[in-house]
C-alpha cells in the first residue's frame, strides 16, 4: 500500500540529514498517516480510508465525508476519493427517484 494520503494526495518527500560537519545523507520524510472510518450519511456506512491528519481536519472542516467530496471538484480527488464520490452520487440520486415516485 502507498504512503499516500486518500484525500489530499500527500505523499512521501525526500530530502537531507545535515550533520554539524555539514555531512548530507538522503532521508524520508513521511505523512502522518492513520487509517480512518469515515461515516457518509448518503451511503448509510462507515468507509475506510487512509489518511492523513491534515486530511482528516480538512474533511471535518467542511462538513463531513459527504460535504468534502461533493464540494471538491474531480480533478483534485485521488483516485480512491473519486471511487466514494461515484458511490455516494448514485445513492443520493436512487434516493431522490425514489423520493419524487
Amino acid at each position: 500500500m502507498a504512503r499516500r494520503c486518500a484525500i489530499t494526495g500527500k505523499g512521501v518527500q525526500t530530502g537531507n540529514n545535515v550533520s554539524h560537519a555539514n555531512n548530507r545523507t538522503r532521508r524520508r520524510f513521511l505523512p502522518n498517516l492513520q487509517e480512518t472510518s469515515l461515516i457518509s450519511e448518503g451511503l448509510g456506512v462507515s468507509v475506510r480510508m487512509r489518511l492523513s491528519v491534515n486530511g482528516l481536519r480538512t474533511v471535518e472542516h467542511n462538513g463531513g465525508l459527504d460535504a468534502f467530496l461533493l464540494g471538491t471538484s474531480n480533478t483534485k480527488l485521488p483516485e480512491e476519493a473519486l471511487k466514494v464520490k461515484r458511490r455516494l452520487k448514485k445513492a443520493l440520486a436512487a434516493k431522490e427517484a425514489k423520493v419524487v415516485a
